[in-house]
């Protein structure tokens, strides 16, 4: 019987406890190709956070002696790359940090948190760190620097992951609360540690003793309003050939469900009635401009398996509610200048929804202003996984999104 990983992002325990893995380690040679500081953005509960576990326990010098129980059956264990179990990985997840209601509270969550992950790293690799971190209690950036002193007196460089980068971000500014946009720009515009740290990041990465950075989130507002300090990142999610870096094809959509088929002794014909359920209402997204065939979403994909495989009977609900929109970033979104209007037009059927070129770097400002907002607006539900490109385009040459 399969084991279906819903909810679990932790590729250690996928693997070691016989979870259903559908393999992307082939990708990782492809990755280091790509970029020393790359970006990843996809809708929530897309699998960004699995990613980041699979090169956390293949990069860290930590797992090594797991490597083969690891890897040794997937394709990145066949052909390994020189780099492997070679850096002292740190991982930050900005999703653990909740909104404040004061600026000044959540710059010191922020530095609360990221000294922690400091300290558990220092702990962590106290074997190989030749003197302790100096933690700086309310200046999170003064003890990463500290802690990039110190890796520089040892053999070995970091790679940093960090998961959720805007989570925080994103709900303070569209958490509907009283001053969420002074709040958001005292915080991305300001130089507290939410921006300082990610200007130190930068540059570390001038052979300071930080060799790789690997950051996933929803979208690029927080990143381009904080580019003064961090501006060096290689954009990769519209890439073809990372099109299904997460998410599923229809192919191992197919190859799942036969297998809970089996379990259940269901017909062909039931087959094909839970396939082309499954389409009908997981139909995929597309991530690339350049092409490509449309993902399932992995967290839809094994609610509906997990729920036919226990039951042999499709759920009655067929979208999960831990995926559902967020209701106050839609209503974030309707707020904005001609945002009603524009989530108005994308659920009329008679309506054509399509954009001359995604946004990929926008900020408060610009979404803000009364002039070229659809396109942001478009943009902006996109990332936050509400529309989602398709393979046709309009005859002026714009593309066609769909919900």
């Amino acid at each position: 019987m399969i084991k279906f990983p819903y909810g679990n992002s932790d590729f250690h325990k996928i693997i070691t406890q016989d979870y259903l893995y559908v393999d992307r380690t082939d990708r990782i040679p492809l990755l280091e190709q790509t970029g020393d500081t790359l970006l990843l953005l996809r809708p929530r509960r897309f699998g960004k956070s699995l990613l980041l576990s699979i090169l956390e326990n293949y990069y860290d010098v930590a797992k090594a002696n797991e490597f083969d129980r690891l890897f040794g059956h997937l394709a990145i264990g066949k052909t390994p790359t020189p780099l492997h179990n070679r850096y002292l990985v740190m991982r930050w997840d900005f999703s653990f940090i909740s909104p404040k209601p004061t600026y000044e509270g959540l710059e010191q969550v922020i530095a609360d948190y990221i000294n922690v992950e400091i300290s558990g790293f220092s702990s962590k690799y106290r074997h190989l760190l030749p003197d302790q971190v100096e933690i700086h209690p309310t200046n999170a950036t003064t003890s990463f620097i500290s802690l990039l002193n110190i890796i520089r007196q040892t053999e070995y460089k970091l790679y940093l992951l960090v998961d959720e980068y805007d989570n925080f971000a994103n709900e303070v500014l569209m958490g509907n609360e009283p001053r969420s946009q002074a709040r958001y720009e005292a915080l991305v515009f300001g130089e507290g540690d939410f921006k300082g740290v990610f200007k130190a990041i930068k540059g570390a990465m001038g052979g300071r003793g930080l060799d790789r950075v690997f950051i996933a989130g929803v979208s690029p507002v927080v990143l381009h309003d904080i580019s003064s300090g961090f501006n060096i990142a290689e954009n990769i999610y519209f890439r073809g050939d990372l099109n299904d870096l997460c998410g599923f094809t229809q192919r191992e959509i197919t190859a799942m469900l036969t297998q809970v088929a089996v379990e259940c002794q269901l017909s062909d014909a039931q087959m094909s009635e839970a396939l082309t359920l499954m389409q009908t209402f997981y139909n995929g997204s597309l991530f690339s401009d350049e092409g490509g065939e449309p993902i399932y979403n992995p967290t839809l994909t094994f609610y509906f398996l997990k729920h036919l495989q226990r039951t042999c009977r499709y759920p009655r609900r067929m979208l999960d509610s831990n995926l559902a929109p967020d209701h106050f970033k839609l209503a974030y979104v309707a707020s904005l200048p001609k945002g009603e209007e524009v989530i108005l037009n994308i659920v009329d059927e008679t309506a054509i929804t399509a954009v001359q070129e995604l946004e990929d770097r926008f900020g408060i400002q610009q979404m803000l202003a009364q002039s070229n907002t659809t396109p942001y607006m478009l943009s902006l539900l996109y990332y936050l996984g509400v529309l989602t490109l398709t393979n046709e385009i309009t005859p002026a040459g714009d593309q066609i999104l769909r919900i």
